[in-house]
């Protein structure tokens, strides 16, 4: 052995972060669920339109089914239900627009008409994520439109992407999920994301006192988030309409007193037993089991935040033996609000990039196709539908989708070339669209990985309607699409760089300020419950959009990056500020009145928050109340 004084410690240099981003993939158990869907999608369908003869339509379905595999995510089925059928309809959309373009106007009104549909959709995305994957679906449904030469009718080809789509929904909607809980299989995703909200607060528990408070309080935040989501889907309306939807309802809704309970112990930074962590896992089991929680330990009570979280517990033991249903604690965004979205900063910054993208790309590839570069080939969609793709935030940052794009192309395009040479045509290539479509759910973990995929998938397409292998077009185009989307995406824009940032950093200032002010003006100091964790939901989810807007902007290069420097410790404060007044709701729930270590503490937070408003744009709001506290 040798001595300690002469062991050399070499430790590596630390990726750059857009770097360490495209090595990056996510990780987890195989969907298995999705799989199936995948495999029973896009390839019968195909074969179904090839043996009844009308190939092409088959063709739009099958592409249409794509694009939903790659949004049809873990989750509940009402949930599935707007994922995919919003996007499927601005999908079917983008088809009739492009096909009647297509038809009918030249190459500049054709582009003309693109380059508007990119300005609608960049501030759509701003919306969501459901808005941003319909706005995706919408051009690259109108570019597949203006430039496939298929025979049918705008309508005809309309109405074969909806099928298609639909066909995919009507699979995640009737298929059981492998080892789903127990109960009505239908709401198996309901019941874990609200099993998995009572595991992060029992977690956060745990964690109290420790340095991994924050990360487990950010993860019960993502896991109110997707029981949310999971629970105010489509196929339920304003109220329950079965008893195990009005027990799902009630289980969720006992869970947010708990939460905001656990989040005042873990901002109180003393450890706790373990026994105030066991009830809720008693009550997470109850709920994956559909059973009954059986006696539940309590805590002591022997501080404010403890004897709530004891009164949490009883009243989640009533509300299980219950089958009433109750309130989800969302606020529903108005037309208005939706719109102040997608025309505000953000938006008008993603849609003038997106417009830029899509149009231009459009253009450079009407160029080519009339001065005939493409011989025989007729793939000039492909450059466009390529560039939205690139375009798109959602998928990670700049440099990290290109190369990702890049690597992902050629990789698919080798592996076609090689099976189109040894496939009997049409049933090879059809077989290889099944599998494709089976792979889609596994290879959305990274982007390259998903490009490779859906490379063979789109290959396997194009030749199964009659045109020739075009492995070589399908690089070529997606490396000129990556040049033109670097380019744009480092050009100056009208406006301030960032403004999607700064709009989700905004939006959850606004939402921590309405907050502070219904837990301040309270008759009690604490007012309505009901209104209150509505509120405090609201403000945890537009802390979370920032916080991944942020995540993401910081990923990018130096160049980009550096236009959103220090909204992460504004971010930061804005966390630390809901906590607090998390905090001093249950402790004014207890006591009447907010004692000093919160009103200090609250007075200290909006002083830093006042001294980084004007550096990153926090609206004035969110500051003020400091004379109030």
């Amino acid at each position: 052995m040798f001595p300690r004084s002469t062991i050399a410690v070499r430790t590596l240099p630390a990726l750059p972060p857009w770097l360490a981003h495209t090595l990056r993939a996510q990780r987890g158990p195989v969907p298995w669920s999705a799989v199936v869907r995948g495999a029973l999608a896009a390839g019968p369908l195909l074969l179904t339109a090839v043996l009844v003869g009308h190939t092409s339509l088959g063709v739009v379905a099958a592409i249409a089914a794509m694009l939903a595999g790659i949004n049809d995510r873990p989750g509940s089925r009402r949930t599935a239900v707007r994922r995919l059928g919003a996007p499927a309809l601005a999908g079917a959309a983008g088809v009739l627009v492009g096909t009647y373009a297509g038809d009918h106007a030249g190459a500049v009104v054709l582009t003309l008409v693109l380059t508007a549909l990119g300005l609608l959709a960049g501030g759509m995305s701003a919306i969501g994520p459901v808005a941003s994957g319909g706005g995706t679906q919408l051009l690259v449904a109108a570019a597949i439109g203006a430039g496939m030469p298929l025979p049918d009718s705008g309508w005809a080809r309309a109405l074969a992407f909806l099928a298609g789509a639909g066909w995919l929904i009507v699979l995640r909607l009737a298929l059981p999920t492998p080892g789903a809980p127990a109960g009505d299989f239908r709401f198996d995703g309901e019941r874990a994301a609200v099993a998995a909200v009572y595991e992060a607060v029992a977690s956060l528990l745990d964690a109290a006192g420790t340095e991994h408070a924050t990360a487990r309080r950010a993860a019960l935040t993502a896991a109110l988030d997707q029981a949310q989501d999971a629970l105010a889907g489509p196929r339920l309306r304003r109220y329950a309409s079965s008893a195990a939807e009005r027990r799902l309802h009630a289980q969720y809704a006992a869970a947010l007193p708990l939460a905001e309970a656990a989040t005042a112990l873990a901002w109180a930074g003393e450890p706790l037993d373990g026994r105030a962590a066991e009830g809720p896992r008693r009550l997470a089991a109850a709920v994956r089991e559909s059973a009954t929680t059986g006696p539940l330990p309590a805590p002591a009570r022997s501080a404010p935040a403890l004897r709530a979280l004891d009164d949490a517990l009883l009243q989640a033991a009533h509300a299980f033996d219950q089958d009433g249903g109750s309130d989800l604690h969302t606020r529903r965004r108005s037309a208005r609000d939706l719109l102040r979205t997608a025309f505000g900063a953000g938006g008008r910054e993603y849609g003038l990039r997106v417009a830029l993208c899509f149009g231009a790309s459009a253009a450079i590839a009407q160029a080519l196709h009339h001065s005939h570069w493409y011989g025989q080939h007729t793939h000039w969609y492909w450059l466009p539908a390529t560039a939205v793709f690139l375009v798109k935030p959602d998928l990670g940052p700049l440099v990290s989708r290109v190369l990702c794009r890049a690597a992902g192309t050629v990789l698919g395009a080798l592996l076609f070339a090689g099976f189109a040479a040894v496939l009997p045509h049409p049933q090879g290539l059809v077989a290889l669209v099944a599998v494709c479509g089976a792979l889609i759910p596994v290879s959305t973990r990274h982007f390259a990985a998903q490009t490779a995929v859906v490379t063979l998938l789109v290959l396997s397409l194009v030749m199964v309607v009659g045109e020739p292998q075009a492995s070589v077009g399908r690089i070529g185009e997606t490396l000129l699409a990556c040049a033109l989307v670097l380019i744009v995406g480092h050009l100056p824009m009208p406006g301030e760089r960032g403004g999607h940032v700064r709009a989700r950093l905004a939006s959850a200032a606004g939402a921590a300020h309405a907050y502070l002010e219904h837990v301040l003006d309270g008759p009690d100091g604490s007012g309505d419950r009901a209104a209150r964790w509505t509120l405090r939901r609201d403000a945890y989810r537009a802390l979370s959009e920032a916080r991944a807007a942020i995540a993401l902007s910081a990923a990018e290069l130096p160049a980009l990056a550096r236009h959103t420097e220090g909204t992460d410790e504004v971010a930061a404060l804005l966390e630390r500020l809901v906590d607090t007044v998390t905090a001093a709701a249950v402790h004014l729930d207890d006591t009447g009145r907010l004692d000093r270590r919160h009103s200090d503490r609250l007075t200290e937070l909006l002083g830093e928050l006042a001294a980084h408003r004007e550096r990153v744009g926090l609206p004035t709001g969110v500051t003020g109340l400091a004379v109030a506290v």
